[in-house]
Protein backbone atom coordinates (compact mmCIF):
# COMPACT_ATOMS: atom_id res chain seq x y z
CA UNK A 1 0.00 0.00 0.00
CA UNK A 2 1.29 3.46 -0.89
CA UNK A 3 1.12 6.39 1.51
CA UNK A 4 1.39 10.09 0.71
CA UNK A 5 4.56 11.79 1.87
CA UNK A 6 2.47 13.91 4.23
CA UNK A 7 1.22 10.77 6.03
CA UNK A 8 3.14 10.45 9.30
CA UNK A 9 0.53 8.34 11.07
CA UNK A 10 0.37 5.09 9.09
CA UNK A 11 3.49 5.17 6.92
CA UNK A 12 6.00 4.96 9.83
CA UNK A 13 4.45 1.65 10.86
CA UNK A 14 5.55 0.11 7.56
CA UNK A 15 9.30 0.44 8.18
CA UNK A 16 11.54 -1.23 10.74
CA UNK A 17 10.96 -0.15 14.36
CA UNK A 18 14.53 1.09 14.68
CA UNK A 19 14.85 2.69 11.23
CA UNK A 20 14.36 6.14 12.72
CA UNK A 21 15.19 8.26 9.68
CA UNK A 22 12.96 6.22 7.36
CA UNK A 23 10.04 6.61 9.78
CA UNK A 24 10.14 10.39 9.37
CA UNK A 25 11.20 10.27 5.69
CA UNK A 26 14.58 11.87 6.37
CA UNK A 27 16.01 9.96 3.43
CA UNK A 28 17.47 10.57 -0.02
CA UNK A 29 16.47 8.05 -2.70
CA UNK A 30 15.40 5.69 0.06
CA UNK A 31 18.65 5.85 2.01
CA UNK A 32 19.05 7.61 5.38
CA UNK A 33 20.43 11.13 5.31
CA UNK A 34 24.15 11.08 6.14
CA UNK A 35 25.55 11.99 9.55
CA UNK A 36 27.11 15.19 8.23
CA UNK A 37 23.71 16.34 6.93
CA UNK A 38 22.08 15.58 10.28
CA UNK A 39 24.85 17.61 11.94
CA UNK A 40 23.99 20.59 9.71
CA UNK A 41 20.35 20.35 10.79
CA UNK A 42 21.22 20.12 14.48
CA UNK A 43 23.68 23.02 14.22
CA UNK A 44 21.00 25.19 12.59
CA UNK A 45 18.60 24.39 15.43
CA UNK A 46 21.17 25.14 18.12
CA UNK A 47 22.15 28.41 16.49
CA UNK A 48 18.58 29.51 15.83
CA UNK A 49 17.41 28.69 19.35
CA UNK A 50 20.57 29.94 21.10
CA UNK A 51 20.34 27.10 23.60
CA UNK A 52 22.24 27.95 26.78
CA UNK A 53 21.89 24.79 28.86
CA UNK A 54 19.05 26.08 31.03
CA UNK A 55 16.20 26.14 28.50
CA UNK A 56 12.79 24.57 28.84
CA UNK A 57 12.23 23.61 25.23
CA UNK A 58 8.92 22.80 23.58
CA UNK A 59 9.01 21.04 20.21
CA UNK A 60 5.90 21.00 18.04
CA UNK A 61 5.92 18.10 15.59
CA UNK A 62 8.77 16.17 17.20
CA UNK A 63 8.22 12.94 15.28
CA UNK A 64 10.15 10.03 16.79
CA UNK A 65 12.66 12.20 18.65
CA UNK A 66 15.60 11.20 16.43
CA UNK A 67 16.56 14.85 15.91
CA UNK A 68 15.21 16.10 19.22
CA UNK A 69 17.57 14.19 21.47
CA UNK A 70 20.59 15.97 20.01
CA UNK A 71 19.33 19.13 21.73
CA UNK A 72 18.85 17.68 25.20
CA UNK A 73 22.20 18.90 26.49
CA UNK A 74 21.05 22.48 25.89
CA UNK A 75 17.97 22.09 28.08
CA UNK A 76 16.90 21.33 31.61
CA UNK A 77 13.43 20.34 30.39
CA UNK A 78 12.06 19.21 27.06
CA UNK A 79 8.55 18.42 25.85
CA UNK A 80 7.96 16.94 22.39
CA UNK A 81 4.46 16.91 20.89
CA UNK A 82 3.36 15.03 17.78
CA UNK A 83 0.03 13.91 16.33
CA UNK A 84 1.35 10.43 15.49
CA UNK A 85 0.82 8.05 18.39
CA UNK A 86 3.18 5.56 16.73
CA UNK A 87 6.07 8.02 16.38
CA UNK A 88 5.54 9.18 19.96
CA UNK A 89 5.70 5.58 21.14
CA UNK A 90 9.07 5.25 19.40
CA UNK A 91 10.32 8.51 20.96
CA UNK A 92 9.22 7.41 24.42
CA UNK A 93 10.93 4.06 24.04
CA UNK A 94 14.19 5.44 22.64
CA UNK A 95 14.71 8.86 24.20
CA UNK A 96 12.35 9.64 27.07
CA UNK A 97 13.79 10.16 30.53
CA UNK A 98 12.89 12.28 33.59
CA UNK A 99 12.39 15.88 32.48
CA UNK A 100 12.52 14.97 28.79
CA UNK A 101 9.16 13.67 27.61
CA UNK A 102 7.02 13.09 24.53
CA UNK A 103 3.22 13.27 24.27
CA UNK A 104 0.58 12.81 21.57
CA UNK A 105 -1.15 15.99 20.40
CA UNK A 106 -1.74 18.14 17.35
CA UNK A 107 0.01 21.51 17.12
CA UNK A 108 -3.01 23.80 17.40
CA UNK A 109 -4.82 21.80 20.04
CA UNK A 110 -1.74 21.52 22.22
CA UNK A 111 -0.70 25.19 22.21
CA UNK A 112 -4.25 26.26 23.01
CA UNK A 113 -4.64 23.84 25.92
CA UNK A 114 -1.20 23.30 27.54
CA UNK A 115 -1.95 23.82 31.27
CA UNK A 116 1.44 25.37 32.19
CA UNK A 117 2.58 27.29 29.09
CA UNK A 118 4.63 29.89 30.96
CA UNK A 119 7.29 27.35 31.96
CA UNK A 120 8.72 27.06 28.42
CA UNK A 121 11.47 29.41 27.24
CA UNK A 122 12.03 28.35 23.60
CA UNK A 123 9.93 26.64 20.90
CA UNK A 124 11.07 24.48 17.98
CA UNK A 125 8.99 23.45 14.97
CA UNK A 126 10.96 21.61 12.28
CA UNK A 127 9.58 20.41 8.92
CA UNK A 128 5.99 20.68 10.12
CA UNK A 129 4.65 24.15 9.30
CA UNK A 130 4.09 23.42 5.61
CA UNK A 131 1.49 20.78 6.53
CA UNK A 132 -0.65 23.40 8.26
CA UNK A 133 -3.03 25.86 6.61
CA UNK A 134 -2.48 29.60 6.94
CA UNK A 135 -5.33 29.72 9.43
CA UNK A 136 -3.76 26.98 11.55
CA UNK A 137 -0.35 28.67 11.46
CA UNK A 138 -1.84 32.00 12.50
CA UNK A 139 -3.80 30.40 15.34
CA UNK A 140 -0.78 28.45 16.61
CA UNK A 141 1.54 31.46 16.54
CA UNK A 142 -1.11 33.61 18.24
CA UNK A 143 -1.48 31.03 21.02
CA UNK A 144 2.30 30.93 21.47
CA UNK A 145 2.40 34.73 21.69
CA UNK A 146 -0.53 35.03 24.09
CA UNK A 147 -0.15 31.99 26.34
CA UNK A 148 3.56 31.07 26.31
CA UNK A 149 4.64 34.30 27.95
CA UNK A 150 8.23 33.24 28.74
CA UNK A 151 8.98 32.29 25.13
CA UNK A 152 10.97 34.95 23.30
CA UNK A 153 12.27 32.79 20.44
CA UNK A 154 10.61 30.30 18.08
CA UNK A 155 12.66 28.38 15.50
CA UNK A 156 10.82 27.27 12.36
CA UNK A 157 12.90 24.88 10.26
CA UNK A 158 12.95 23.31 6.81
CA UNK A 159 10.31 25.54 5.22
CA UNK A 160 9.70 25.06 1.48
CA UNK A 161 10.28 28.34 -0.39
CA UNK A 162 7.57 29.16 -2.90
CA UNK A 163 9.99 31.32 -4.86
CA UNK A 164 12.28 28.32 -5.36
CA UNK A 165 9.71 25.61 -6.08
CA UNK A 166 10.91 25.38 -9.66
CA UNK A 167 14.26 24.13 -8.36
CA UNK A 168 12.57 21.13 -6.71
CA UNK A 169 10.02 19.93 -9.26
CA UNK A 170 11.08 18.20 -12.51
CA UNK A 171 11.27 20.32 -15.65
CA UNK A 172 7.97 20.47 -17.47
CA UNK A 173 5.82 19.55 -14.47
CA UNK A 174 2.88 21.85 -13.70
CA UNK A 175 3.21 22.08 -9.93
CA UNK A 176 1.03 25.12 -9.30
CA UNK A 177 -1.81 23.14 -7.72
CA UNK A 178 0.56 21.61 -5.17
CA UNK A 179 1.94 24.88 -3.82
CA UNK A 180 -1.14 25.71 -1.76
CA UNK A 181 -2.05 22.19 -0.64
CA UNK A 182 -0.97 21.28 2.94
CA UNK A 183 -1.63 17.61 2.13
CA UNK A 184 0.67 17.54 -0.92
CA UNK A 185 4.10 15.91 -1.03
CA UNK A 186 5.89 18.91 0.51
CA UNK A 187 2.86 20.66 1.93
CA UNK A 188 2.11 24.35 1.50
CA UNK A 189 4.95 26.37 0.00
CA UNK A 190 5.45 29.88 1.43
CA UNK A 191 7.98 32.49 0.46
CA UNK A 192 9.95 34.18 3.25
CA UNK A 193 7.81 37.27 2.67
CA UNK A 194 4.60 35.26 3.09
CA UNK A 195 5.92 33.73 6.31
CA UNK A 196 6.89 37.15 7.64
CA UNK A 197 3.36 38.37 6.99
CA UNK A 198 1.82 35.38 8.77
CA UNK A 199 4.11 35.87 11.76
CA UNK A 200 3.34 39.59 11.96
CA UNK A 201 -0.39 38.87 12.28
CA UNK A 202 0.32 37.07 15.54
CA UNK A 203 2.83 39.44 17.11
CA UNK A 204 6.09 37.90 15.86
CA UNK A 205 8.91 39.29 13.77
CA UNK A 206 10.40 36.66 11.44
CA UNK A 207 14.07 36.52 10.46
CA UNK A 208 14.52 34.04 7.57
CA UNK A 209 17.88 32.38 6.93
CA UNK A 210 19.42 29.90 4.50
CA UNK A 211 21.23 26.68 5.22
CA UNK A 212 24.81 26.21 3.97
CA UNK A 213 25.02 25.29 0.29
CA UNK A 214 26.30 21.85 1.30
CA UNK A 215 22.92 21.02 2.83
CA UNK A 216 21.02 18.65 0.57
CA UNK A 217 17.82 20.71 0.59
CA UNK A 218 19.41 24.17 0.63
CA UNK A 219 18.26 24.97 -2.91
CA UNK A 220 14.56 25.05 -2.00
CA UNK A 221 14.18 25.27 1.78
CA UNK A 222 14.92 27.88 4.44
CA UNK A 223 14.63 28.43 8.21
CA UNK A 224 13.23 31.31 10.21
CA UNK A 225 13.68 32.61 13.76
CA UNK A 226 10.68 34.35 15.26
CA UNK A 227 11.08 36.92 17.99
CA UNK A 228 8.40 38.94 19.69
CA UNK A 229 7.57 42.08 17.74
CA UNK A 230 8.46 45.31 19.58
Amino acid sequence: MEYSKSDYKEYPKTVAPDDLWAQVRRTVYGKPVSDDQIALIVDSMREGLSLNGSERLLELGCGNGALSHYLFDGCIEYMGVDFSDYLISVAQRKFQRPGFSFIVGDVCGYVENEPEPARFTKVLCYAVLSYLTDEQVTAALAALADRFTSVRTVFLGNLPDRDRAHLFFPDGKDFRAELDDPASQIGRWRSPEQLEALAARSGWKARPSRMPETFYQAHYRYNAVLERAP
